[in-house]
């Protein structure tokens, strides 16, 4: 049987992972799910042939529940994009900006915008998400009540923008990760290479330290380093890491091996071509050498 042509998100037709698909993968079918679980169990079982998973944004850090689910979800990253957060505030046909009185989002978006709903008197109310938001102003049809989402959510729900772009900073993104059942690494002579992987330290003195160490003395740039607790633990903790190389660069190799000294857990995640928006943001890589 051939594997469908979609790609899995989470949310609602409209949501910003919504428009990561389409600025990623054009010609898939969009696939919504209700949970990130749903959407990468989508794409485990062949009901999508990837899945776009939200990570990180540049104003609000990391995205909740994705670090502990990408070690186990069986799927490999092998790309990843980014979506710049242009929020709009629309309504029902016939609203007017001066005629609304009350706006409903997600509680991410609603921080965001907070400096332009402030100005105009404007009522921040909390949504399931932002493109179920926009659905229900739509079927709500009241003039007074809009929407803060993406241009997209407009498009799929029938949505006059009464003010573009509102957010309160130009610069907000969100950087997605693109999975796959398949593992696709990238060349090791290609020119931007990024190795995600997840590892947990021994529980020795220094730990975290010393397995650090071999990045820095084989000049390897580590350009995200996260932690977070397994299973509820206090004691366990792995970490999740961003560094710029392939495991086939001789230095990238000997701080892997090294690291291995002082781990008890390691897992190479994905090894992917670094999106061309890391330069153009002025980010190229977005912390110092490790």
């Amino acid at each position: 049987m051939p594997e469908p042509d979609r790609i899995a998100f989470q949310g609602e037709p409209g949501a910003y992972s919504h428009t990561a698909c389409r600025q990623a993968m054009p010609a898939l079918e969009p696939l919504p799910c209700k949970t990130f679980e749903e959407a990468i169990a989508a794409c485990r079982t062949g009901a999508a042939k990837f899945a776009m998973l939200p990570v990180e944004n540049s104003t609000f850090g990391r995205v909740a529940d994705i670090h502990a689910l990408l070690p186990d979800s069986g799927l490999f990253i092998i790309a990843e994009t980014f979506v710049p957060v242009a929020i709009q505030l629309m309504g029902v046909k016939g609203a007017t900006p001066e005629g609304v009185t009350e706006a409903r989002s997600h509680p991410m978006l609603l921080g965001q915008c907070r400096e332009f709903l402030n100005a105009r008197g404007i009522r921040p109310v909390i949504g399931a998400d932002t493109a179920g938001s926009a659905r229900q102003v739509g079927e709500l049809g009241d003039p007074t009540v809009a929407a803060l989402a993406s241009e997209l959510a407009a498009e799929i729900n029938g949505l006059e923008i009464l003010a573009r772009d509102i957010q309160d900073n130009a610069h907000n993104a969100t950087r997605f990760l693109l999975m796959s059942r398949q593992k696709v690494e990238a060349e090791p002579s290609a020119p931007k290479v990024l190795t995600t992987f997840v590892f947990e330290v021994r529980n020795v003195p220094a730990a975290l330290y010393k397995a650090m160490g071999g990045f820095a003395t084989n000049g390897v740039n580590m350009v995200k380093l996260e932690s977070y607790m397994v299973g509820g633990s206090f004691t366990a903790t792995q970490f999740l890491a961003d560094i710029e190389g392939h495991p086939e660069d001789p230095g990238v190799r000997f701080a892997m091996e090294e690291l291995a000294f002082f781990t008890s857990f390691r897992k190479i995640l994905g090894v992917y071509p670094a999106h061309p928006y890391r330069a153009r943001a002025g980010r190229p890589a977005e912390g110092a050498a490790a």
